[in-house]
Formats: C-alpha cells, structure tokens, sequence
C-alpha cells in the first residue's frame, strides 16, 4: 500500500504506486495550480528530487507473512530482547516495552524508538540502520492478526532512502521471517 499525503490534508492510499502518484498529481493540479503556475522548472525539480531523499521518500515495503504461532508468540518475539536474540541466533538486542522507550538489534545494527505497542496487535516503530546519515529514520509498522491458530503478519516499512529498497526487502526475509518460522517450526 502506497499512502500519499498532501500538506493541505488531502491523502491518497492504493496498492499501486503509480496509480497513487498520479491521484495526488491530479490533486495538486487542480486544487493548487495556481501555486504549480508560479513555480520554476528548477523549483518544481527540487520539489521532485526531495521526495526520494532519506526520510522524505515515498519508499514503501509491503509483506505479508504467516506464523503457525498465536499473535501472542510473535508480539514476545519481537517485543522481548531476551526472546528476540535468541530466535535470531544469539546477535545482541536491547529493547523496551514501553511506547517510546528504544531498542537495538542485531548488535547494534538496527536502532529505533517504539512508537506504539498495542500487545498481540500492533508495533509501530522508528527504525533505522545505525550507517544511514545521523537523523534520518523509516517507519515500521507490524499489524498482527489471528488467522486460525497462527498469525498473519503484515510488515509496511515507509520513508527510508531510496536505495536501500531491495536490501531491506530481502533484509525483512532472511533476517526476520526466516528466523522466526525457524524458532517456531
């Protein structure tokens, strides 16, 4: 899912990014033409280069995993440091269980503050990886829903540098779904 939002609050969600990137076109060119008119070609470039710099760019991972473990399971395994080293092999995790308390993963690796933890349905984090630039942070969003007796997972990564897409999209994979179904097989 792609959500798009403008600063006047209009906002755009669809699974198609290109049909949401030419709603809000649409949107800016007929609600805000008058501001498009006085704007440079140079302007407008700017305008489009920033919305793929770190933190302002409309990257957006979306995955879909299901556990055959209750969402319970897997809120402690990604809430509770003790329980998530030990399904990801033994790498260093500090984290806290507190809405804006922080964490750290993978030795260091990943680092973040909780934005919101609803136990057993929603973790919502600032994420980021501790080499991109000072600052700059993505957003983390795990929905978990009951599905029988497991766990659908849904994973919306957003706002992180464009060019790191293909390496968190695998990232997700080999270092969280793997893993976990792994521990809990």
């Amino acid at each position: 899912m792609t959500t798009l939002s403008c600063k006047c609050g209009f906002t755009v969600d669809d699974t198609n990014r290109y049909k949401a990137e030419a709603k809000m076109w649409y949107h800016t060119i007929h609600e805000h033409a008058e501001m498009l008119k006085d704007m440079s070609v140079e302007q407008l470039e700017e305008k489009l280069k920033g919305k793929d710099k770190p933190n302002g760019g409309k990257s957006t991972i979306q995955q879909e995993v299901v556990f055959s473990v209750s969402p319970n399971r897997i809120y402690e395994a990604l809430t509770d440091a003790t329980l998530f080293s030990e399904v990801m092999g033994g790498s260093p995790t500090e984290t806290s269980t507190e809405s804006s308390g922080t964490f750290s993963c993978f030795g260091g690796m990943v680092v973040g503050k909780n934005i919101e933890l609803r136990p057993n349905k929603r973790i919502i984090q600032a994420w980021r990886i501790k080499d991109w630039e000072e600052g700059v942070y993505s957003l983390v969003k795990f929905e978990l829903e009951e599905q029988g007796e497991g766990t659908r997972l849904t994973l919306s990564h957003t706002g992180f540098p464009e060019d790191q897409s293909e390496h968190l999209s695998r990232g997700w994979h080999i270092n969280y779904w793997e893993p976990l179904k792994q521990f809990f097989a």
